[in-house]
């Protein structure tokens, strides 16, 4: 959610990911908090997935990618 994501998105995919990174790949994840601040409205998910990419782990944008297509159907 602090990264701009619908609370019930957010949910659901944070429980699809939490056994699947380590916590130094959850912290970077948190980084992206930052960007919620600067920006108040809900973000899109193109620019969320945009986001992670940006964090240059390949295992946190297929873990989030795979959570994020699960949980939007």
């Amino acid at each position: 959610m602090e990264a701009g994501l619908p609370p019930r998105m957010a949910a659901c995919m944070s429980g699809r990911m939490v056994d699947k990174l380590t916590l130094a790949q959850l912290r970077k994840l948190q980084s992206l908090a930052s960007l919620r601040r600067a920006e108040m409205a809900d973000i899109t998910l193109d620019v969320f997935l945009h986001n992670i990419r940006a964090l240059e782990d390949s295992d946190i944008f297929v873990v989030t990618s795979k959570a994020a297509i699960s949980c939007s159907l």
